[in-house]
């Protein structure tokens, strides 16, 4: 089952306990981004030494989709339990910003 969490739920918690990884494409990044790390999703898989499993592992994309096919990856293929998606990925971010 794949772990999925709101930015209202990311808000609460603390920056030191959390990893927060894009996974778009580095065009996607570069144009707006929540987080200093982009591991495009077909390096992600590849790049499990980047991952900082003593924290709460954050994935996103633009709506979720392949965030929640990589959350699923993540957990099946290298056993790591702490992975979420972010539910709707930067689109959510960008529509919470809009209703601001």
């Amino acid at each position: 089952m794949i772990k999925e969490i709101t930015l209202q739920e990311i808000e609460r918690l603390n920056e030191n306990d959390v990893q927060i990884i894009d996974i778009r494409e580095e065009y996607e990044y570069e144009s707006g981004n929540l987080c200093d790390t982009n591991i495009p999703m077909g390096e992600i898989l590849n790049s499990k030494n980047l991952l900082d499993t003593k924290k709460k592992i954050i994935i996103y994309c633009q709506t979720g989709r392949r965030g929640a096919a990589v959350t699923y990856m993540l957990m099946k293929h290298h056993n790591i339990q702490n992975v979420y998606n972010l539910s709707g990925g930067y689109n959510e971010f960008i529509n919470n910003k809009k209703n601001e």
